[in-house]
């Protein structure tokens, strides 16, 4: 969130504000034996640039597999009931895709089989030790630099050129193109044929976070598929839209009872812009920014759920987390999406943070300011390998204080 993680895009969007009930434990079964109570507890398995795992890319199929397995054990061990698996995060697979290349990520090569199958993997052990697993996707982003030729050869950006959109130092998938629109669900829909995976989990990813000095060039697609909308702005915000409705409606589909959950920067649109906004000042406003008008999918129920990345310290000024957990309870009150709150645990105990990263307790204050809003159902943390190292001990002090006993995640 140049960027590593979606994280990092979350940190450089507020760098533009004003200065520019427990239950028992168990397997998850099918939809129909989980009950309608829960707590989310889950974590981000991020595997873009080798984030979260595996640590480095290269590892042979035993070692990346006792990796996957350590952070499942770990998961336990935490009570925590779910896990969220980046397994498309530049345009390629963590499973056997007939449809894009293996991930670079894996053996460092785009398109090279890594001999095992990750998500496969995931979802089988998953399961095994009662955990949920989420398939996290990047509908758009096709890589983290520029060149197509740096892309495998039957890269389908480099079939179809026509598709692709220079930005910002990274490449994209045009989500004006309706061909792209149904590439990009064709694409994920395959692993959720494939597999009994519980979720299917967007980011913050849909047009690209803005770059000062920079044009996202489609014009071409509004000059052809914009007709009858007012501006640019609203038929991007209709093309995420559409994005968002199909892809709740071939999920339903293809393995009825599957969920379906985004985690969204977490300021919809500032007060100051709009008084039904928060009282935030952020830089970057999803509505506007990203064509993703969040509010309306979590107000509509077009989503399962939504976990607004609240990445942010009880009375920061320009985003407080207690400001916006109560924003995002209003917002979610009296539909049928449910709230949970994504949560930095990377912040904790980072120099670069504000004084109140420092203390290890300010993420257990999160939760027990949440227990205060029936809305917000649970949290998930970003991410793995912070949650495996606890440097701080600010998990430990969340799992000591909140998580005595295991619980199921909602449905």
């Amino acid at each position: 969130m140049g960027r590593v993680t979606r994280r990092a895009f979350t940190a450089a969007a507020l760098s533009t504000l004003a200065f520019t009930p427990d239950a028992t434990a168990g397997g998850s079964g099918p939809r129909g034996h989980r009950r309608a109570t829960g707590e989310m507890r889950g974590m981000w398995v991020a595997t873009v640039a080798n984030r979260d795992w595996p640590s480095r890319a290269g590892l042979t199929a035993a070692q990346q597999r006792s990796e996957l397995l350590a952070l499942l054990d770990r998961a336990v061990r935490d009570r925590l009931n779910t896990v969220i698996f980046q397994v498309r995060p530049t345009a390629d697979a963590l499973w056997p895709s007939p449809y894009e290349p293996w991930s670079q990520y894996l053996t460092g090569t785009q398109g090279k089989d890594p001999g095992w199958d990750p998500l496969g993997t995931a979802v089988r052990e998953a399961h095994a030790r009662g955990l949920e697993l989420h398939a996290w996707f990047n509908p758009y982003r096709i890589a983290n630099h520029t060149d197509p030729g740096r892309l495998v050869a039957s890269h389908p950006a480099r079939k179809h050129p026509d598709w692709v959109v220079a930005y910002g130092g990274k490449l994209y998938y045009n989500p004006g193109l309706p061909k792209v629109r149904a590439f990009v669900q064709d694409a994920m829909m395959d692993a959720v044929r494939r597999y009994p995976v519980d979720a299917v989990h967007f980011d913050d990813y849909f047009y690209p976070y803005p770059v000062a000095g920079q044009t996202f060039d489609d014009d071409a697609a509004y000059d052809r598929h914009g007709a009858g909308f007012p501006n640019r702005a609203a038929w991007r915000r209709d093309n995420i839209d559409r994005l968002v409705r199909e892809t709740a409606a071939r999920i339903e589909r293809t393995r009825p009872g599957t969920d379906f959950g985004v985690s969204p920067f977490a300021v919809w649109r500032n007060a100051t812009t709009d008084p039904r906004g928060s009282d935030t000042a952020a830089g970057v406003q999803t509505y506007d920014d990203l064509a993703a008008d969040t509010r309306t999918w979590v107000k509509k129920g077009w989503i399962g759920y939504v976990v607004p990345q609240i990445y942010w310290n009880i009375g920061f000024q320009a985003a407080d987390y207690a400001k916006l957990l109560d924003w995002w309870a209003e917002v979610a009150s009296g539909s049928t999406t449910r709230l949970y709150i994504g949560e930095a645990l990377y912040k904790a105990g980072d120099p670069a943070q504000p004084d109140a990263w420092q203390d290890p307790a300010e993420l257990s204050r999160h939760l027990t300011l949440a227990k205060k809003y029936p809305q917000a159902r649970g949290h998930v943390y970003f991410a793995a390998k912070d949650v495996a190292t606890d440097p701080t001990g600010a998990m430990a002090r969340v799992v000591a204080d909140h998580y005595r006993r295991p619980a199921r995640a909602p449905r």
